[in-house]
Parts: structure tokens; sequence; C-alpha cells
């Protein structure tokens, strides 16, 4: 049995979950991190030293890094699955959006998402917030370009890359009192993953 680490309204667990989901393996999970504590205790760090979440368990196998769980999940349990397709150009292709989520998209996400959620209004500092929504719409619009013509964002199948950019554009159009500029491409892309049992399940709630 599977056991994956980490408080459901983490994005990084989100995503494990969603393809847990779409590929109908079971697993038991376990809170930890932020309210849950856990995760600075000696036993979680002898699995995972950076003290951070998710980690997966699988027997005696331990992996941390979300993306790179998300990967080990599809190659070991959905070997006909088009997640996350064995032909290195499609597969660089996927790769790429789980890395740029990681290095660009979520480095400029976290901190408008921790002012307005976290964050009590007295201690916010607005102008500082408007520059960081300024920063991350940028980033979509680059993505809404990206999709023009497309039915998801490697083409015409649904894979890994929709899941990791779908668990944050949750955040995206979640984020209350956020002027968002018109995406439609975007915005339709959204529209078809919200319809999907995973994202109903593990990501279409209210941020927190």
């Amino acid at each position: 049995m599977i056991t994956i680490w980490g408080r459901a309204n983490s994005v990084n667990v989100q995503k494990i979950l969603w393809v847990c989901d779409e590929l109908v393996l079971p697993y038991d999970r376990i809170d930890a991190g932020l309210q849950f504590g856990r995760n600075n205790e000696p036993g979680y760090l002898d699995m995972n030293p950076t003290g951070k979440i998710p980690t997966l368990v699988d027997g005696d196998y331990v992996l941390w890094e979300s993306n790179s769980i998300l990967r080990y999940l599809v190659m070991q349990y959905g070997a006909s699955s088009l997640l996350y397709p064995d032909e290195p150009k499609a597969r660089a292709s996927i790769d790429r959006w789980l890395d740029w989520s990681l290095s660009t998209l979520q480095p400029a996400e976290r901190p408008v998402f921790w002012t307005i959620v976290r964050t009590p209004q007295a201690g916010r500092d607005e102008a500082q917030l408007a520059a960081d929504i300024d920063n991350v719409a940028t980033l979509w619009k680059m993505l809404d370009a990206h999709l023009q013509g497309r039915f998801f964002i490697e083409g015409e199948k649904f894979t890994l890359a929709d899941i990791v950019l779908g668990a944050y554009a949750k955040r995206w159009f979640g984020l209350p009192g956020v002027e968002r500029p018109s995406m439609p491409n975007l915005e339709r892309w959204y529209q078809r993953l919200a319809t999907r049992s995973g994202f109903k399940q593990y990501v279409d709630f209210d941020l927190t």
C-alpha cells in the first residue's frame, strides 16, 4: 500500500492525489505540515531530510519532491497511461512544464497566495501584492498564448503537465478579490480540467 504524507490543502499533495485518481491507485494519506506538524519530527526527517511535504512511501521505497513522485507513480503503475508517454520528445515537452511550475510559476504564485489567503489584512503590503499579482498574471498570459489551438497543454491528450499546472490554476482562479485579465484559452482549458474526478475530489475546494 502506498502512503502519502502531507496535508490535503497543499498544492503539491493535491497533484499527487489527482494522479492517484487518474491511475485508480489506492493509497493511505497521513496529515503532515503546518497545523498538523510531524514533518520536523525525527521519524519524518529520516524519510525526508528537507522536512517538507509531500513524502511518498511505497513498501520500502521512499521518495520526496512532488513532481518526482508524479513521474514515479505513472512509470511504476501507469505503463499504459498517456499521462507521461515514453516517446522522448513528448516526455521532454511535459517535463519542461513540470520544471517550469517549480522554477518559475510557484515562486511567483506563492507570495500572492500567502498574502491573500494566509496573511491578515493588517499585515499586508498592498503595493507589493499588486506587483506580485501582475507578475503572476504575466505567466498565466504566457500559458494562455501557448494554449491557442490546443485542447490540453501538450495538444489533444491530457498529461501530467495539465495536472501540475491545473492545481496551480485553481489557486489563480480561486483567489478572492483578484482582478484577472481576460485569458479565454486558459479559462476554457481550466473548465475542461474542472470536469475530471480527481480535480473535483482533491483540488476544487476553498483555498486555505
